[in-house]
């Protein structure tokens, strides 16, 4: 019996000794993977309502995650957008308008301070696998702003010589696709590149397992021209757009998956969005925005409502939905609060939204968010739950045969000559302007955006003194 109990005791301290062994170390900085697609309408996850397209792993990573309902990307167009995206400032405040092109002199400026040169401070290793587009001149390339390596395209996959429309207007040159900072092909098809950037990604996760790492994965899809591989053709009820979105929901899946090989996954930040709305001129190769009215190119929420998930199994539980309006400026101040970072030097204009995502905060942390287009004109302005639109020109496909199998329809252009009202709370689509019904509503929210103006200015004004700075440009 003593023999027994003298031997128990031995397995015993055994046992406590492999247990310290195997205790886990502290928990270090996050890391940080931002999914970012090209013209994916609001509609177009499952989780956000789609009746055809089938996306099982963004599906999961929203049961497992937060789900923002009334998230916006910075700008209705591309390079306006990831400007606000990464750096956490309205577009026009940096000099970023529109989408730019292969013969654009200008990009983001060197003095601007990008989410990768943020977290590059912080020790962390950056990498972006996918389309840059601001600006395409070696002092305008993400190497030159942050990360530290690239591969990928610099600007939209349409600007190329085989566009059906604009490719012989414009005379695009050969579309380049980049190592670093090196042009290692000109492509002629793009239908392996959503594989290859997720092949990319996920061997940058498994070479930075020890350290910590941001992970920016612009995918140049679903913008037109749309391609897709062959594990995925055929295979969705929505054609080729489908078949497109289920290739990029693969490619999440595979990301999620490296971080959990990893042992990554419950300190890692993954969020998953768009830049815009869908380009509703290409018909079946376009997206959906439903319910909401418009698409990419206007300020109408279609065009800068966007679907948005968020896992972060470290700080957010899972599962939970929040309705509070926040923006794509948000995104940079909220990653420098959990990752301890330094917030940049110059104005910015985003608020964390961490207390969001957690819950903790119901209302949104800005008084107001304010819409611009074209190069720097305020078109409308989202307070708590009213959106009001200023007279602006805009485009519709309403009315309009819209394009089909590659080839665009003809928008029409429509002048709104009054003010108009929306409660979203209640009018979700923007069907029924309420502001001759509220005007001290509209005069409220005319004073913000009044207010914001002295700061970012506002192209149809003659305003001096604003806080607006240059883009970088060509010597």
């Amino acid at each position: 019996m003593l023999r027994i109990s003298l031997f128990l005791l031995v397995l015993s301290v055994i046992s406590c000794g492999k247990k310290q062994e195997k205790k886990e170390k502290p928990v270090g900085p996050p890391n940080v993977v931002l999914i970012f697609t090209d013209d994916q309408g609001y509609q177009d996850v499952g989780v956000f309502g789609s009746p055809n397209i089938k996306t099982p792993n963004l599906d999961k990573m929203a049961s497992e995650g937060v789900r923002l309902t009334s998230y916006y990307s910075a700008q209705a167009v591309c390079s306006a957008s990831r400007a606000g995206i990464l750096t956490g400032c309205y577009p026009n405040r940096i000099g970023i308008h529109n989408a730019l092109g292969p013969d654009n002199t200008h990009g983001i400026n060197a003095s601007e301070t990008t989410l990768a040169e943020m977290l590059k401070e912080k020790g962390y290793a950056t990498g972006i696998f996918g389309k840059w587009h601001l600006g395409h001149h070696k002092k305008f390339l993400p190497t030159r702003h942050g990360f530290d390596e690239w591969f990928g395209i610099p600007y939209s996959n349409d600007m190329w010589p085989y566009h059906p429309q604009q490719g012989p207007i414009f005379n695009f040159p050969d579309l380049p696709l980049y190592e670093n900072e090196t042009v290692i092909d000109t492509l002629t098809e793009q239908s392996m590149l959503t594989t290859q950037i997720t092949e990319r990604s996920v061997d940058f996760i498994k070479r930075n397992t020890d350290n910590p790492f941001f992970l920016y994965v612009p995918h140049p899809q679903p913008h037109v021209p749309l391609f897709v591989s062959d594990k995925f053709k055929g295979k969705s009820e929505r054609g080729l757009y489908g078949d497109v979105i289920m290739e990029i929901d693969w490619s999440v899946g595979q990301i999620l998956e490296a971080l959990k090989e990893n042992g990554l996954e419950e300190n890692t930040i993954v969020m998953f969005t768009s830049d815009n709305g869908p380009w509703l001129s290409y018909g079946n190769h376009a997206g959906s925005a439903l319910p909401f009215r418009e698409g990419k190119g206007t300020a109408w929420e279609g065009g800068q409502r966007e679907p948005f998930i968020i896992k972060y199994p470290n700080k957010l539980e899972g599962g939970k939905v929040t309705d509070v309006p926040v923006m794509a400026i948000d995104i940079l101040p909220t990653i420098a609060e959990w990752t301890n970072a330094k917030l940049p030097e110059k104005i910015i204009d985003g608020k964390s939204i961490a207390k969001v995502f957690t819950g903790e905060q119901k209302e949104p942390v800005q008084e107001a968010y304010f819409f611009y287009y074209r190069v720097n004109e305020m078109f409308g302005v989202r307070s708590g739950k009213w959106k009001l639109y200023f007279p602006h020109r805009y485009r519709t496909m309403e009315g309009q045969e819209p394009g089909w199998d590659g080839e665009p329809g003809d928008y029409r252009m429509v002048d709104l000559e009054e003010i108009e009202l929306y409660d979203l709370e209640n009018d979700i689509s923007e069907t029924k302007n309420v502001a001759a019904e509220n005007p001290e509503v509209v005069e409220e929210i005319k004073l913000l955006a009044n207010t914001m103006r002295t700061r970012l200015g506002d192209s149809l004004l003659e305003l001096e003194g604003t806080e607006t700075r240059e883009p970088g440009r060509l010597e």
